[in-house]
């Protein structure tokens, strides 16, 4: 499976929205900051999955996304595949031409394998990534940065 940074950061960016999104509409320079992702990468992302129905965008002041469906209604095989990722450990991308334009001999044994991996992240919602990290305690950590940033910005 060829997971890269794009697919890791569309489902950290969906995580960090489902967190978030009790308060309104999340700014994408929030998820930028809290997560250490680029904003423009994030931009480039939220067209994605605004255009696959994932997000939901609200515009003017107080704007930002919000989940266009429930989390447990949202699994990580979406997201990954909202952004084009592709979940494929075969070498020729699963047209049976990886060795010398034929199938090679362990061709089955990946494509199986994509399907195992498809099966687990389909099993995965974003409300179960929600609930870990509630668990972790994640969630009053960053409720807590957030009120210290205000007491000290106003002074207290």
């Amino acid at each position: 499976m060829r997971l890269t940074t794009k697919g890791r950061f569309a489902v950290t960016a969906m995580l960090d929205l489902a967190l978030h999104s009790g308060r309104g509409p999340v700014t994408l320079a929030g998820i930028s900051q809290r997560q250490s992702i680029s904003l423009s990468y994030l931009e480039q992302l939220f067209g994605k999955l605004r255009r696959h129905a994932l997000v939901e965008s609200v515009r003017g002041p107080g704007g930002g996304y919000h989940l266009a469906r429930a989390p447990e209604e949202l699994s990580v095989a979406q997201i990954v595949i909202a952004v084009d990722e592709a979940l494929d450990a075969t070498q020729c991308g699963g047209k049976e031409n990886c060795q010398d334009e034929g199938r090679c001999m362990t061709h089955d044994l990946w494509t199986r394998l994509n399907e195992k991996m498809f099966a687990y992240l389909e099993s995965v919602k974003l409300s179960d990534l929600v609930a870990e990290q509630q668990k972790k305690g994640n969630v009053v950590v960053l409720q807590d940065r957030r009120r210290a940033e205000s007491r000290t910005a106003v002074g207290v």
